[in-house]
């Protein structure tokens, strides 16, 4: 069995922005396009669809946003429980 390839990211982790990004726009997303969309008259299937795109997009970019600068705020998603200070980072072990 190989070994699942670890990265130790400077900055903010992509992969853990990206991952969390897509889970919360899913829980969260989901429901406010369905009770937006029930104040809104859709006739064909094809405007239901072009709805759920154009609200899910402005919700999938306010959730990238909020998620990348939680993680850029907490180094969220590097493994460590709290952000570690930047001074005396070159301390040998």
């Amino acid at each position: 069995m190989q070994p699942v390839e670890r990265s130790d990211p400077d900055g903010v982790d992509f992969g853990w922005v990206m991952q969390t990004t897509f889970v919360v726009t899913i829980l969260v997303g989901s429901p406010v396009v369905a009770a937006l969309s029930t104040t809104t008259t859709l006739q064909t299937w094809g405007a239901r669809a072009s709805f759920a795109i154009r609200v899910g997009a402005v919700i999938w970019f306010l959730t990238a946003v909020a998620v990348y600068l939680y993680a850029r705020r907490t180094a969220a998603g590097d493994g460590s429980l709290e952000r570690e200070p930047d001074v005396g980072a070159d301390t040998e072990d």
